[in-house]
């Protein structure tokens, strides 16, 4: 799943704020500058508002990520920022605050400048900009984006622009209507997407290089490895650091079992039991294709369970209600292929079941799969537990992992019921 998909579906299911547990970390120009942070939103120069639009959104008080970056972000002189976090912390509606504070509603031209890499994620961005910017009346937006035409001598009165790299560049130098010089805030969103996908990083710099030096640049990025931090670099030279470091998928607080099967039939018999045996409040079921989670899907519905199926063909909104459904509780079991492998944070899930294991076009043990895959019954620390049900012939598959991750993986009967139900007490 391409990059920008899995980040617009965070943006719509995380309508709170993630509570991470990960130590902030800053890196300032200059060490020996004073560092600014806050424990309530009422201690930053917010106009009345603005704080209003805050609430509305359900944050009542400022994300780990928010608490250092917004007194930076908001400072006179204004500063550059790079700002490094997973989703759900916060960074979206941390820059949208900025750029509602920095736009001045006298002002009938555009002075803030948003990039994401997509259609989606941009009117997503847009969006929280209407939420929080609800009682600020007189501070418009407008979207760069494909579909939305503009004619050249159109003049733009909206304060705020969001828009995708391509069509910005034509807005600024083929129609000539968004003058990049008066510019005083420029955001860049999803900067690790950028890097990724081909054309979109230069044209983000081409953007750039227009913009006065006056500008505040601000950079947000899930991730802060050496491709984000080269094409910071050529970005914005020497910018205050803040990152929160990433959550590192761990083994150790998961135990892991598996069952040996003889057919899919037997698999799915194994799977009840298992189902049966434990008052398991969400699970998530991994299969290795779509057709193998249709058909468990069918085969659990006629059962009577409760179940949402989530593959690659289905729409990221379509994906997004699913998973939001699911977190809800209206649906207790979640089946997917890899495509929920990664990103998605349910934290009520304790129990991973891989129905049959992850392997890769040689038939080998997919091991990132897999850590992701049981990853998600061991979010922010909880602890966890996964089965994986197998067939006979890939028993070879369990050993390989458990080789490679020097772990242990226990096996079990599935037919043992005393042993699950001691399992689950």
């Amino acid at each position: 799943v391409p990059l920008a998909e899995l980040s617009l579906m965070n943006k719509l299911i995380h309508t709170s704020l993630v509570e991470s547990q990960q130590h902030v970390e800053i890196l300032q120009r200059d060490p020996s500058s004073p560092l600014f942070s806050i424990k309530t939103f009422e201690e930053l120069p917010l106009k009345k508002e603005l704080l209003q639009g805050v609430y509305m959104m359900g944050f009542n008080r400022p994300s780990k990520i928010q608490e250092q970056a917004l007194p930076l972000m908001l400072a006179y002189p204004p500063q550059n920022l790079i700002a490094q976090s997973q989703s759900g912390t916060g960074k979206t509606a941390a820059f949208v605050l900025a750029m509602l504070s920095r736009a001045s509603a006298s002002e009938r031209y555009p002075q803030c400048l948003c990039l994401a890499p997509t259609y989606e994620l941009a009117l997503q961005i847009g969006q929280v900009v209407r939420t929080i910017g609800k009682f600020c009346t007189d501070i418009k937006v407008n979207y760069a984006v494909r579909g939305n035409r503009v004619l050249k001598g159109t003049v733009l009165e909206e304060q705020i622009i969001i828009g995708t790299p391509g069509t910005t560049l034509d807005w600024c130098f083929k129609q000539r209507v968004l003058d990049l010089t008066k510019i005083s805030l420029f955001v860049l969103d999803e900067a690790d997407i950028m890097i990724d996908t081909q054309g979109l990083s230069c044209q983000s710099i081409r953007i750039h290089r227009a913009l006065p030096k006056s500008c505040q640049v601000l950079l947000f990025s899930a991730t802060y490895k050496e491709p984000v931090r080269a094409f910071a670099e050529r970005i914005i030279p020497d910018p205050i650091v803040i990152k929160l470091r990433e959550e590192e998928l761990t083994l150790g607080n998961i135990r892991q079992y598996f069952m040996v099967c003889q057919s899919s039939d037997e698999q799915y018999k194994a799977l009840c039991n298992l189902y049966g045996s434990f008052t398991i409040g969400q699970v998530m079921i991994f299969c290795q294709t779509r057709r193998l989670a249709v058909w468990l899907s069918g085969k659990m519905s006629r059962d009577g369970h409760q179940v949402a199926i989530l593959t690659a063909e289905l729409t990221v909104v379509q994906r997004a209600s699913i998973i939001q459904r699911f977190r809800e509780g209206k649906e207790k079991v979640l089946i997917a292929t890899n495509v929920c492998a990664r990103g998605i944070d349910v934290q009520q899930v304790t129990t991973v079941v891989n129905f049959g294991l992850p392997v890769d076009q040689d038939g080998e043990p997919d091991f990132e799969t897999y850590l992701h895959r049981i990853g998600r019954a061991g979010r922010f620390g909880h602890r966890g537990i996964a089965f994986s049900v197998v067939q006979r012939e890939t028993v070879q598959l369990v050993h390989k992992i458990e080789e490679y991750f020097q772990t242990t993986i226990k096996q079990l009967d599935p037919y043992d019921m005393d042993e699950l139900e001691r399992l689950a007490a």
